[in-house]
C-alpha cells in the first residue's frame, strides 16, 4: 500500500472498468450483477483512492507516487493486495503471478548450473522470491479453506497449467534431467519451492473438492497432460501417489466421458468414431493412458477394480450413453497401453461368465455388422497382445465355442450366437497368428529383431497342457490346439516343437493319438530339419533327470517303438529319421534294460530291438547293452511273460548281427547265464545247495576266521573252528538243513529250454549273409559260433582244463581223472540244458572237438556206473540209460563216431548194463585210435558243411566185435536192427 496516492478516476467508473478487465473469462460483474466471491480474509482498509492507485500501479508498473518501476517483488505483492481487496481482479492477478514462478523457477536452474550441481554451494543470482512465494500460497490456501467451491476449480485449474508450462519450459534447460528419467525429474521439481509450492497449493484444491466434484480438478489435470506430456509425468506420479483411488476412479470417468462424447454417432448406439472424430479425442484418452501407466506400478490393483467396476456397471438393463460406450472405451484404452491390457485380462476373463455374456451378447446384437466385424478384430488384436493369462484366455474361447453339453444346466448355457461368436473369435485369432509368425523372417544383424507376439510367448510356458489337451481328441478343440502347437513351435523354433513333439509321444495312449505326433512332424519337418534329433535328446535329458514317471517312460518306448515300426517307408519318412535319432542313444536307452519295474524294461527291449544299430559304437557301450539285455532276457524268462521274451529275444539277435564280436560275447554270455546255479532250475536243473548250507551256518555261529587264526595251537584244534565244516554239516550243530529247490512243472521247463535254445540258435546264425540262394542248404549254426559256445561249456563245467586236450587218453587214464569226472557227470545230471547244448555245438561241425574233455568226462562216469551196475536191465537206470543214449548220438551228429557206431545208442534200452559198458568200451577204444582233432575235417563248398572222411581212419571192423556178439546173443529181439551195423 502507498499512502497519499490520489486518483482522479471515479469510483464507479473504476469498478466497472476492474470488473470488466480482471473478472474471469466468461464472468462478468456489472453493478447489480452476483457478487464475486469474496476474499476469506479481510483485506486491510483502503479507500477508494488507494485502490485505484494500487490498479494503476498493478497496471502500469510504475510507483504512481514517485515514479519508479516497481521491482518483481513489489510488483508481485501489489497483486496479491489486489487479490485480497478486489476479488474480481483475481484472474488477472493470477496470470500475473505466473511470472513470478517463471523467474523463481528461472533463478532455480541458472544457480544450479553455476554450482555444478552441488547444492551447498548454491549463490541466488537474482531477487529472493522465497517470502513472496510464500505469501501467495498464504493467500490462495486461505481462499481455497474458507471458500472451496468458489475458488477450488479456479485456483487447482491456474496451478496444474502453470506447472505444466513450468515443466515444458525448461525441460531442455542443462541439469534437467529427461522426461523418461522420472524419479530424478521429480526430485528436481520438488526440491524447488515454486513448483513445490504450486504441487501443495493443487493438492489443497483436490482435497477440499474430493468429496463433493473432483471432476473439475482431474479435467484440468488431464488437459494439462495432453498439453505437456512427457514433461508433465512427474507431476501426474506424484498427485498420483498421493490420491491414486480418486485419480483412477476420476480420469477414468472423465476420459469415459470425452469419449462418449467425440464417439457417438447417434443417441442410441454407439459406433467405433471416424477418422475425425478419433482425432478429437485420442489426445485425451493418451492423457487417460499416460495417468493410468504411471500408477500401474504400484496401484495395478486399484485400476484393475475400477475398470471392472467400469465393465459390469455397464452391463444393467437400462443405460445410459456413457454406459453404452464403456465397453468400446475399455477396448481402446486396452489397444493402446499393453500395460492396461495385462493388468486387466485375466480377471476379465474369469468374470465373463455365461450371464455376462448372454448380456453381451443381448446390448451388441443391435449394432451394424461393421461395427461387429471392427470390434471382433479389435478384441483379436488384442488377444494377441496379451501376455499375462495368455492360456486362460484361450481356454475360455475354447471352451466358450464348443458346443452345449447334453448334461450343462440350462441356466449355465450360453447363447448359440455367443458360442459362435468365439468359434470365429478363435478362426481369426489362428489367422491372425499364423500371419505374424509366417511374416516374421528370419533375423539378421543388419534387420532389427523379429516382432514379439505376447501371446505366444506367454503359451511357451503351457506347452504341457496344451498337448493334455490335445490329445483329448475333443471335436474342434483339438483341431485348434494341434493348429497352435504348430505356430508355437514355428515362433520359438527350435525348443517347442521339440518339446511339443516329446509330451505327444509321452502321453499319446492309442494310435489315434500317436498320429497327432506324426501329423506335428509332418508339418514342422518342411522348416525344423533338426526336429527328431532334438527330441530324442529332450527324451533322454527328462528320464536321466528323473521328470517322467514309470508309466509316461513305459508309454514313450512303447509310442517311439510303433512309429518306428508304422512308418518304415524310404529314408525320408518320420519313422526312419527317429530311428536314426534313436540309435544315437542306444547307451542311454539301455540303462534302463536293467531298470526295477519290468514294464520300464520290457518298454526299453522293446524300443532297442526295432532300433537300427549304428555303424559304428563304442566297444563299453556295445558290451554294456549286451550284459544287459541278457540280464533282462533270464528275468522276463523267469518272470513268464511272453511279450517280454520275444522282444529280448529279438534284440540279442539285433545285437549279434552288429559285430563277430558282439555275436562271441552274445552267446558267451547266454550260455554263462543258463549254467549259472541261479537260472539252473528255469531249465530244470538245481542249484548246488553245499555252498548256501556252508555260508549260512557259518553266519549263525560268527565265525572270524582272523580270530582263530590268533589262537595258539589252532591248527590242531578243530573242534569249532570253520575247519570242522564238512559235507554233512558243522561238527557240534548238526547236519545241513535238507534243500528242497522250487520244482518247475515239465511243461514249463520244457518251454523255457526251447525259447533258450531257439534264440541261441539264431544268434549261432545271425552272422551268415541273406543274400545266399535260398536253393543251397546252409549250416543252422556257424562253425565259429558252434566253437564258441564250446569253449564256453568247457570253461564252466570244467575249468581247469585247457583247450588243447583234444586226444583220447587209454581206458586206464580215467583212474587219474576220477574227481574231475565225477564232478563234470554230476553237472551234467544237475543241468539237463547242457546236452541241449552239446547238440547244438555238434550241428556246428568241428566244434564238437572241443568238449572232448567234457565227452570223455561223461563217458567214464557212465562207464563206470554200467560196469558196477548190478541191475538185470538198463531201464532200471533211466538218468544213465538217457544220458548214454545222448552222448553217443551227439558224437555222431558231430562226426566224431562212423555212423555204425553211433547208431549202437539204439538199442541200449534192450541190453543189460555190462553189455553197454562194453559197447561203450568200444567207443572209447574208437576214440583213442581216432582222436576228435579239427584238422579231420575237410569243408564242401558244394554244401557249405564240414565233414569228416572216415575212411581215412582206422579200419571200423575192428571196434565191432562186441557190438556183433551183442547182437548175435540178442539176436530174438535185435535181429531186425543187424542191418544197421554192417560196415
Amino acid at each position: 500500500k502507498r499512502n497519499g496516492a490520489t486518483d482522479s478516476f471515479p469510483v464507479s467508473l473504476r469498478g466497472a472498468s476492474m470488473s470488466a478487465l480482471c473478472d474471469p473469462a466468461g464472468v462478468v460483474g456489472p453493478p447489480g450483477s452476483a457478487p464475486s466471491p469474496k476474499p476469506a480474509a479481510t483485506p486491510p482498509s483502503l479507500s477508494s483512492q488507494e485502490l485505484a492507485q494500487e490498479i494503476k500501479a498493478f497496471l502500469s508498473g510504475v510507483d504512481p507516487v514517485h515514479g519508479n518501476k516497481l521491482t518483481i517483488k513489489e510488483h508481485a505483492r501489489c497483486a496479491i493486495l489486489l487479490l485480497r481487496s478486489l476479488p474480481p481482479a483475481r484472474s488477472a492477478v493470477l496470470d500475473h503471478l505466473r511470472g513470478v514462478f517463471d523467474e523463481y523457477v528461472c533463478t532455480y536452474l541458472l544457480d544450479l548450473e553455476n554450482s555444478e550441481g552441488r547444492p551447498g554451494c548454491v549463490r541466488s543470482q537474482g531477487p529472493n522470491l522465497d517470502d513472496v512465494v510464500q505469501e501467495i500460497q498464504a493467500v490462495l490456501s486461505e481462499f481455497v479453506r474458507m471458500n472451496p467451491k468458489a475458488w477450488a476449480a479456479l485456483v487447482s485449474a491456474w496451478s496444474i497449467d502453470l506447472m505444466g508450462q513450468l515443466s515444458s519450459k525448461y525441460a531442455g534447460r542443462h541439469g534437467v534431467p529427461h522426461a523418461s528419467s522420472l524419479n530424478e525429474l521429480l526430485q528436481l521439481w520438488m526440491s524447488c519451492k515454486a513448483t513445490r509450492t504450486l504441487m501443495e497449493i493443487y493438492i489443497q484444491c483436490l482435497s477440499s473438492m474430493i468429496s463433493t466434484c473432483p471432476d473439475a480438478c482431474v479435467d484440468a489435470l488431464l488437459d494439462t497432460s495432453v498439453q505437456h506430456s512427457p514433461h508433465f509425468d512427474w507431476v501426474v506420479a506424484h498427485i498420483g501417489s498421493s490420491f491414486p483411488n480418486t485419480i483412477i476412479n476420476r480420469v477414468l470417468s472423465c476420459g469415459l466421458k470425452d469419449f462418449c462424447m467425440h464417439g457417438t454417432a447417434s443417441a442410441d448406439l454407439l459406433l467405433f468414431p471416424s477418422t475425425t472424430a478419433s482425432d478429437k479425442r485420442v489426445p485425451k484418452i493418451a492423457s487417460v493412458v499416460g495417468i493410468l501407466g504411471h500408477l500401474a506400478s504400484r496401484h495395478s490393483e486399484s485400476i484393475k477394480q475400477e475398470l471392472l467396476r467400469m465393465f459390469h456397471g455397464s452391463l444393467g438393463p437400462t443405460r445410459d450413453q456413457q454406459q453404452k460406450a464403456t465397453v468400446p472405451f475399455l477396448l481402446q484404452l486396452a489397444v493402446m497401453s499393453p500395460t492396461l491390457l495385462g493388468t486387466i485380462s485375466a480377471e476379465l476373463v474369469d468374470s465373463l461368465k455365461p450371464g455376462v455374456l448372454n448380456q453381451l451378447h443381448q446390448h451388441f446384437a443391435s449394432l451394424p455388422r461393421e461395427d461387429l466385424e471392427n470390434m471382433v478384430s479389435i478384441v483379436v488384436h488384442l488377444i494377441c497382445q496379451t501376455s499375462g493369462g495368455a492360456y486362460r484366455t484361450l481356454q475360455f474361447l475354447i471352451n466358450t465355442a464348443m458346443p452345449a453339453s447334453v448334461i450343462t444346466t440350462p441356466g449355465l448355457a450360453v447363447h448359440d450366437s455367443v458360442r459362435e461368436a468365439c468359434d470365429r473369435v478363435i478362426q481369426l485369432l489362428l489367422l491372425n497368428l499364423q500371419k505374424l509368425v509366417y511374416n516374421r523372417g528370419s533375423p539378421s544383424l543388419a534387420e532389427a529383431p523379429p516382432r514379439a507376439v505376447p501371446f505366444l510367448d506367454e503359451l511357451k510356458g503351457h506347452v504341457q497342457e496344451l498337448c493334455v489337451e490335445t490329445l483329448r481328441l475333443e471335436r474342434k478343440r483339438f483341431l485348434w490346439q494341434h493348429q497352435l502347437l504348430v505356430l508355437l513351435s514355428v515362433y520359438c523354433t527350435p525348443s517347442c516343437g521339440s518339446e511339443a513333439l516329446f509330451y505327444l509321444l509321452t502321453l499319446a495312449k492309442s494310435q489315434e493319438e500317436l498320429s497327432l505326433a506324426t501329423q506335428l512332424y509332418a508339418v514342422l519337418s518342411s522348416c525344423m530339419s533338426d526336429l527328431l534329433p532334438a527330441t530324442v535328446k529332450k527324451c533322454v535329458c527328462q528320464i536321466h533327470a528323473g521328470s517322467l514317471s514309470e508309466q509316461h517312460t513305459t508309454q514313450l518306448f512303447q509310442n517311439l517303438a510303433l512309429i518306428m515300426q508304422w512308418e518304415d517307408e524310404g529314408p525320408a519318412s518320420m519313422g526312419h529319421q527317429l530311428g536314426q535319432a534313436v540309435s544315437s542313444y542306444l547307451y542311454d536307452f539301455g540303462q534302463l534294460l536293467l531298470h526295477q519295474n519290468p514294464e520300464v524294461a520290457q518298454a526299453a527291449s522293446l524300443l532297442l530291438s526295432v532300433c537300427p544299430m549304428p555303424k559304428a559304437i563304442r566297444p563299453a557301450h556295445l558290451l554294456f547293452l549286451i550284459r544287459s539285455a541278457v540280464h533282462h532276457f533270464f528275468l522276463v524268462l523267469r518272470h513268464k511273460c511272453p511279450t517280454g521274451i520275444s522282444y529280448g529275444s529279438r534284440l540279442l539277435c539285433c545285437l549279434s548281427g552288429a559285430s563277430p564280436t558282439a555275436s562271441k560275447a552274445i552267446l558267451q554270455y547266454l550260455v554263462e547265464g543258463a549254467l549259472h546255479p541261479g537260472n539252473a532250475e528255469l531249465f530244470g536243473g538245481v542249484s548246488e545247495p553245499p555252498a548256501i548250507g556252508n555260508d549260512a551256518s557259518l553266519e549263525s555261529a560268527r565265525v572270524s576266521l582272523l580270530d582263530i587264526n590268533r589262537r595258539f595251537m589252532a591248527a590242531v584244534n578243530f573242534s569249532g573252528s570253520v575247519w570242522s565244516v564238512f559235507h554233512a554239516g558243522v561238527i557240534g550243530r548238526g547236519l545241513k538243513p535238507p534243500h528242497t529247490p522250487y520244482q518247475r512243472e515239465p511243461e514249463e521247463i520244457t518251454h523255457n529250454i526251447q525259447t533258450f535254445m531257439s534264440l541261441l540258435l539264431r544268434c549261432c546264425g545271425a552272422g551268415r549273409s541273406s543274400s545266399e540262394p535260398a536253393q543251397r542248404p546252409v549250416a543252422a549254426v556257424s562253425p565259429e559260433a558252434a566253437k564258441t559256445v564250446a569253449v564256453v561249456l568247457v570253461e564252466n563245467v570244467c575249468p581247469d582244463v585247457t583247450n588243447s586236450e583234444l586226444a583220447w587218453p587209454p581206458e586206464e587214464h580215467t583212474r587219474n581223472t576220477v574227481e574231475r569226472d565225477i564232478q563234470i557227470g554230476r553237472c551234467f545230471r544237475d543241468n539237463p540244458l547242457l546236452f541241449q547244448l552239446l547238440n547244438l555245438v555238434a550241428a556246428g561241425r568241428p566244434a564238437l572237438c572241443y568238449c572232448s574233455v567234457l565227452l570223455r568226462g561223461l563217458m567214464a562216469t557212465l562207464m563206470a556206473h554200467w560196469e558196477a551196475s548190478r541191475e538185470n536191465d538198463t531201464v532200471s537206470s533211466p538218468w544213465h540209460l538217457q544220458a548214454s543214449c545222448a552222448l553217443v548220438a551227439c558224437m555222431g551228429e558231430g562226426h566224431l563216431l562212423p555212423p555204425v557206431l553211433s547208431n549202437m545208442h539204439e538199442i541200449f534200452d534192450q541190453l543189460a548194463p555190462f553189455e553197454v559198458h562194453l559197447l561203450l568200451l568200444s567207443v572209447w577204444d574208437y576214440m583213442r585210435d581216432n582222436s576228435p582233432l579239427p584238422q579231420k575235417f575237410t569243408f564242401d563248398a558244394g554244401t557249405g558243411l564240414f565233414f569228416r572222411d572216415f575212411s581215412r581212419d582206422n579200419d571200423v571192423g575192428k571196434y565191432l566185435c562186441f557190438l556183433h556178439s551183442v547182437l548175435h546173443k540178442n539176436i530174438d529181439r535185435l535181429g531186425l536192427l543187424s542191418g544197421r551195423f554192417q560196415t
